[in-house]
């Protein structure tokens, strides 16, 4: 996929050149489709990156494309065959930063895991993958990078959902785990807020071109959606961009313990992600597998 930034972010947005100059971000999931144009917007302001997952080709390929934006190969590493239910693996992807960039200042943990189930369809060991991937993997980020961030002051972000606000048919393993997430933020807030580090999530809604969004919606339900989100259209990835930079930003040395919901004020109105199988795509099977 190619990059969805260039240099007109910075020279048409509202953020300075250099902002996060000598600064070093490490990104879970840098190469899906959210976390990419988060890591792509921090590198366009000066930061170096370093993405991890699990996929070589696909972790390769993504740190090419961002190091373009600068015309720089070495701005962004990446670190693959890294999964992050495995802290062990986690910690020596920290070594291998430290050692190219010799600091982290700030983490997006953004891997995750999602698909479409009903309860009675959804077995044990599916739910365990995607709080396990999602919650737990979250937590190994921050547990991996914690040493290098204290002696920053840095930031966290966690990539949460508003999938938990509301009851949402076919995603009771994605809310418990993103509810988890929003949890473990506030809490690491509070316990971590003397000495200088700062907890915040980002909690998009509905956002076009991403995978998330094509998994739980049909391919012309688009446009519907949009009629019911109170602007009127759909998030972007840019959106996502834009709030990262302000959370990561000295504008929010501030705030810490925060929910950033970008949604266009969809969740206000109910439920929209997967509206259209519920209920007649329900399909109560007692016997399923577990």
């Amino acid at each position: 996929m190619p990059n969805t930034l260039d240099k007109t972010f910075v020279e048409n947005g509202p953020w300075k050149k250099d902002t996060f100059h000598g600064k070093v971000v490490f990104v879970t999931g840098g190469a899906g489709t959210i976390c990419r144009v988060q890591t792509e917007a921090m590198v366009l302001l000066g930061c170096k990156a370093v993405i991890v997952g699990r996929n070589p080709e696909k972790t390769r390929k993504t740190a090419h494309e961002i190091g373009q934006l600068v015309h720089d190969p070495h701005s962004c590493l990446p670190i693959s065959s890294v999964d992050v239910r495995n802290v062990d693996q986690l910690h020596e992807a920290v070594k291998v930063a430290i050692q190219k960039f010799g600091r982290l200042d700030y983490v997006i943990a953004g891997a995750a895991g999602n698909f479409l189930a009903d309860f009675t369809h959804l077995s044990s060991n599916a739910f365990k993958s995607v709080v396990s991937i999602d919650l737990l993997g979250s937590f190994n980020t921050v547990k991996a990078c914690f040493p290098e961030l204290v002696k920053t002051k840095g930031s966290v972000l966690f990539v949460s959902s508003t999938l938990h606000y509301y009851g949402v048919p076919f995603q009771s393993h994605v809310g418990a785990a993103k509810a988890g997430i929003d949890a473990l933020s506030n809490a690491l807030a509070v316990e971590m807020g003397p000495l200088g580090l700062r907890f915040n999530c980002v909690a998009p809604g509905a956002i076009a071109n991403t995978e998330g969004l094509a998994r739980l919606t049909k391919n012309d339900s688009s446009s519907d959606l949009s009629e019911m989100i109170p602007l009127q259209r759909l998030g972007t990835t840019v959106d996502i961009a834009n709030t990262t930079v302000f959370l990561f930003s000295p504008a929010a040395s501030y705030i810490t313990g925060t929910i950033h919901v970008v949604d266009g004020g969809a969740w206000h109105v109910g439920t929209q992600i997967t509206r259209e199988f519920y209920p007649k795509e329900l399909n109560y099977a007692f016997d399923s597998k577990l």
